[in-house]
């Protein structure tokens, strides 16, 4: 009779388990069979969108733009952070774009297939870049001109080359051609050889002066490096304290020390013959005026060698 027993529960316990099983494999069914027929639903745009932390890479790869992870070694990448979440910072939401990136560019386009607008691209840039140096860019040059910072800035390069006091001259002579000229002449600035560049005398985001300098005026611009002409002197040369400019060409001369004329014709413009020796010795002398053979291939720097001005007793003349 006990075994009976014993053997009933056992069938019993075998059925329950079994009836358990069946129950499981039906639910699992059911909920393969639901994710099969949510799967087969059409989705709608907002299902469909790619979550925004990663819109932007998934489509912009490292295979496929490789020079656009190049930001990740800039400062825009460590401040802005990486993914879309710093990418809409500059190029903005991009919602259509991200949806269909084939019929709708980003939001502000840097180009260079649909690039935005010049002002609305430079009001990116400004939202962040409109301190110190870059008060004065409404009303400057360059931003009457309609030029955007993307024409001289590379945001996604790891290495900027307007930022480079070597690489700087040639994204600037793009645009400056005649400079371009004067900096091939046998006196010139060393910017070929990367010891002073563009921006040393020039703002390229605008400043108050002439030709948009660094310095107040041109002659504190150049004083900036030439400290040695910086008076005041007991005995000035007014040039001097007007405009360097007057006597020398920043950017390049035939004539040494950058000069606009070789002397002595340059002194001549402004100093005239008269009861001085100034002349060639070939009876050709202005009236009041003498010839000297000291004239003959020299120039009046053997004199007045302290032309930009003199603290000596008896410089007067500049010529100590």
């Amino acid at each position: 009779m006990i075994p009976t027993l014993l053997s009933n529960k056992q069938t019993t316990r075998h059925k329950l388990r079994v009836d358990k099983g069946n129950a499981l494999n039906k639910r699992l069914h059911h909920y393969l069979l639901l994710c099969l027929l949510l799967a087969a639903v059409p989705a709608t745009a907002e299902e469909t969108r790619v979550p925004a932390e990663k819109a932007c890479t998934s489509c912009h790869t490292n295979a496929v733009n490789p020079a656009l992870h190049n930001i990740d070694q800039t400062s825009h990448g460590v401040v802005l952070g990486l993914g879309t979440k710093g990418c809409i910072q500059c190029h903005g939401e991009s919602s259509e774009h991200r949806e269909n990136p084939n019929q709708h560019p980003p939001m502000v386009s840097f180009g260079p297939k649909t690039p935005s607008p010049v002002a609305e691209r430079n009001n990116q840039c400004l939202q962040c870049h409109q301190d110190n140096g870059r008060i004065m860019w409404q009303g400057s040059a360059h931003q009457q001109e309609d030029v955007s910072c993307n024409q001289c800035h590379q945001a996604h390069a790891s290495r900027d080359l307007v930022l480079n006091s070597r690489d700087q001259v040639d994204i600037c002579v793009d645009c400056h051609a005649p400079m371009k000229a004067q900096l091939q002449l046998p006196s010139r600035h060393p910017i070929k050889e990367g010891k002073t560049s563009c921006s040393d005398c020039h703002n390229p985001h605008g400043s108050t002066t002439h030709a948009s300098l660094v310095g107040t005026s041109a002659i504190a611009t150049c004083l900036q490096c030439h400290s040695e002409k910086r008076g005041p002197f007991l005995f000035e040369h007014p040039p001097v304290s007007e405009d360097c400019s007057l006597c020398h060409k920043p950017h390049g001369s035939v004539n040494d020390d950058l000069l606009t004329t070789r002397g002595p014709f340059l002194c001549q413009q402004c100093h005239s013959a008269a009861f001085h020796p100034s002349q060639l010795n070939d009876g050709t002398g202005l009236p009041a005026g003498s010839s000297n053979q000291n004239m003959l291939g020299k120039n009046c720097l053997n004199c007045h060698s302290q032309v930009h001005g003199s603290n000596h007793p008896s410089g007067g003349r500049l010529t100590r």
